[in-house]
């Protein structure tokens, strides 16, 4: 039986979903407080299963019988505040997970980011041999996702069978309007400005397609970039704004405009208690201009991403 973490999640449950497809069993985990997807409600294949990867007694009683481990759990955020969560679940969680896959000897498939990357040098593609590198600016979910991707390189050196992938930002329609889908919600409600900045896009299906490849590989201990196609934040925008039918931002927002508008967003969540709409980490990312080579996966699996124009249209097409 396979056992997928973060399988309520945008990918854990995509990726679920495509291995059903092969008739194949799954152990999904899930939180107490998680809602099963639509996708996968009344899936025969799935057996679901109550257990947090940061209470390693519980975590292990659901690997028993497993043979193969997709690791998708992960948590996302930009807020300085999430700086402990953050590491508590994507450093310490992927090392609970390696630690059972090393006295299982269990195969592992991790998912990182290409925010473990690093960054490259101006107008050089970001290539798997490339590693983040301590820079005092960089946002805690960057740390995290790099962190947490050497607890799987530690497990490897000790002997674990493991494969990482880093996907680049990941789109698809059953994100609806969150994560991703939130930059689709942006547009459509009417977004004027766009950045300077550029960053990798990829299918969700795509991603999961890759996942199962290498899973089901000779493959071990190396890692991939799965990134479809670069394209700088005025074009993609643009062709948001094509897919729903509505003008595209036309407006270049300079950093100094993001800079008010994140500390307006951090002073109106002092009032409201909830998360700042904007904070300043994404505020800054969104000027990184991050292009990606999908060279060595395409290679390895003989593999052809599908044009994210199109998956910006069937998202856009969804969320009508």
């Amino acid at each position: 039986m396979i056992l997928v973490s973060g399988a309520t999640g945008f990918l854990g449950s995509e990726l679920v979903n495509q291995l059903t497809a092969q008739h194949l069993k799954v152990r999904a985990l899930k939180r107490n407080s998680s809602k099963i997807p639509e996708l996968l409600k009344n899936n025969p294949l799935v057996e679901w299963y109550n257990a947090d990867i940061n209470e390693p007694e519980d975590l292990a009683d659901a690997f028993e019988g497993i043979t193969a481990v997709y690791h998708c759990a992960a948590f996302v955020s930009f807020d300085p505040k999430d700086k402990k969560k953050l590491f508590k679940v994507n450093i310490e969680g992927t090392g609970n997970i390696v630690d059972l896959c090393l006295e299982k000897q269990i195969r592992l498939l991790h998912v990182s980011s290409v925010a473990a990357l690093g960054d490259a040098k101006k107008d050089e593609l970001i290539t798997e041999q490339h590693f983040w590198e301590y820079d005092p600016k960089v946002h805690a979910y960057a740390i995290s996702k790099y962190e947490g991707e050497m607890e799987v390189w530690r497990g490897v050196a000790e002997g674990l069978d493991a494969v990482i992938v880093n996907p680049s930002v990941i789109i698809g329609k059953n994100a609806g309007f969150d994560g991703s889908g939130a930059i689709f919600k942006l547009v459509k409600d009417g977004l004027k400005f766009y950045t300077d900045g550029a960053t990798g896009l990829v299918d969700i299906e795509d991603v999961a397609k890759c996942m199962i490849s290498l899973m089901q590989s000779s493959i071990t201990g190396q890692r991939y970039i799965l990134s479809a196609q670069n394209l700088d934040y005025k074009t993609f925008f643009a062709q948001i704004a094509k897919g729903f039918g509505i003008k595209a931002p036309s407006i270049e927002a300079k950093p100094w405009m993001l800079g008010l508008a994140w500390r307006g967003a951090k002073l109106a969540s002092l009032f409201t208690g909830k998360a700042p709409a904007l904070t300043k980490d994404a505020a800054r990312s969104s000027f990184n201009h991050s292009y990606y080579s999908n060279q060595k996966v395409s290679a390895a699996l003989n593999f052809q991403f599908r044009p994210i124009e199109q998956s910006i249209t069937e998202v856009c097409k969804a969320l009508k």
